[in-house]
């Protein structure tokens, strides 16, 4: 075992993955989290301030182009197949499930972790997985997904959304856990910051928001308001408030391990001034982010931008986005990097006549559409992690 492994194996097997020698840090974390932060800011210049530092050497690419992994991939035999991808190809990222969408964490924690339940062998061997990440130049990005949590949602029903004497579920039979308690967030934080001292650089954190149709239920489901108003007089801004608060509350807690923080959004929201029932605000969200990572597959539009039928002109919708997100983002004073999901896949839900069999010009057309608006960063999703051969990748 060389002695990057053996670093990396005590920071694993120290309790929640801290390590003896970062004692400061610990005695700082039982503290509320903006109480620390601003302690850590407060400490005087001569005294050394907790900074996490990896033993894995990561340079950002020119631009992330990126591939979405499942823990089954990551920990699997296609993992390779996916190494081989980004040697040959002009992809050099991964974004990889650490917390799945159902509240699995993708790999067994330690005994005595707080996340011990929740730990999946899905990576059987995570240290190893870093290596050959490092040893073959894949960025790694952490996908942690928060509010869609069917897991904790039934072992702390108090912490979700009840029909009566259930846990709600929408019609796919999944549970989400409540954006407003600050209990949600330290847990989802948590694990990202486990994420963090694994080695990996960017934490991009999936679901942020409420329930998709929420609005239409928010009056009848049974949940706590957490520290936010209960008078319910405009529940609209309440939900927008209690998201945009965990995006801002994750990237200060997040701050001391050097790693960067984005969030995946649902691409129409930069259309409104703000989602009314998910309680996602483009603008709001991308003040406090460093990557913001709209999910702009066409077969996801309904009739914008004048195409009726969005997967059938993956260019066109995707160049008319662009050019709404780049008028957003340039609102801003210091704008995130974008960086989208496209589409690798085939939406054959949608019925005949509506959708293409996607494949090299489909994924062609997409990246093209984007680097014509100057958005050189992108992410492929298929959720089986089979993307499609011989598309070319180049800025």
């Amino acid at each position: 075992m060389n002695l990057k492994k053996i670093a990396a194996t005590a920071i694993l097997l120290s309790g929640a993955f801290g390590g003896t020698a970062l004692a400061q840090e610990h005695a700082i974390e039982k503290q509320p989290v903006r109480e620390h932060v601003s302690l850590i800011k407060e400490l005087p210049e001569q005294m050394a301030r907790f900074k996490f530092q990896s033993d894995y050497q990561f340079e950002y690419p020119d631009a992330v182009r990126g591939v979405y992994v499942t823990g089954h991939s990551a920990g699997g035999e296609r993992l390779q197949t996916l190494i081989s991808l980004t040697n040959e190809t002009e992809l050099n990222a991964m974004v990889i499930d650490i917390k799945d969408d159902f509240g699995n964490v993708t790999y067994k924690l330690p005994e005595g972790s707080e996340y011990n339940n929740v730990g999946k062998s899905y990576i059987g061997d995570p240290l190893q997985l870093m290596e050959q990440l490092e040893e073959n130049e894949v960025y790694p990005i952490a996908r942690i997904v928060v509010f869609k949590d069917t897991v904790l949602a039934e072992e702390k029903p108090e912490w979700s959304f009840k029909d009566g004497n259930e846990v709600w579920k929408n019609r796919r039979g999944e549970s989400f856990v409540n954006p407003f308690l600050k209990e949600v967030w330290d847990y989802n934080i948590g694990i990202a910051i486990e994420a963090a001292k694994m080695g990996f650089q960017e934490i991009q954190f999936d679901y942020v928001r409420f329930p998709e149709g929420f609005e239409n239920r928010d009056t009848e489901l049974q949940y706590s308001m957490g520290d936010y108003p209960e008078d319910h007089q405009d529940n609209v801004q309440t939900r927008v408030s209690a998201v945009t608060d965990f995006v801002a509350y994750a990237k200060e807690k997040l701050e001391p391990y050097d790693v960067d923080v984005s969030v995946d959004i649902f691409g129409y929201t930069a259309t409104l001034p703000e989602a009314p029932g998910i309680g996602q605000n483009f603008t709001k969200i991308s003040e406090h982010v460093d990557v913001i990572s709209s999910m702009i597959y066409p077969s996801h539009w309904t009739s914008y931008f004048g195409v009726a039928k969005p997967d059938l002109e993956p260019y066109k919708i995707i160049k008319e986005y662009a050019k709404l997100e780049n008028k957003k983002l340039s609102e801003l004073d210091n704008p995130p990097i974008s960086r989208p999901w496209i589409q690798d896949f085939t939406a054959s839900y949608l019925g005949k006549g509506n959708y293409l069999n996607y494949g090299k010009a489909e994924v062609e057309a997409q990246i093209r559409a984007l680097n014509e608006e100057g958005i050189n960063e992108y992410l492929l999703w298929n959720a089986g992690n089979r993307y499609t051969e011989n598309v070319d990748y180049t800025p």
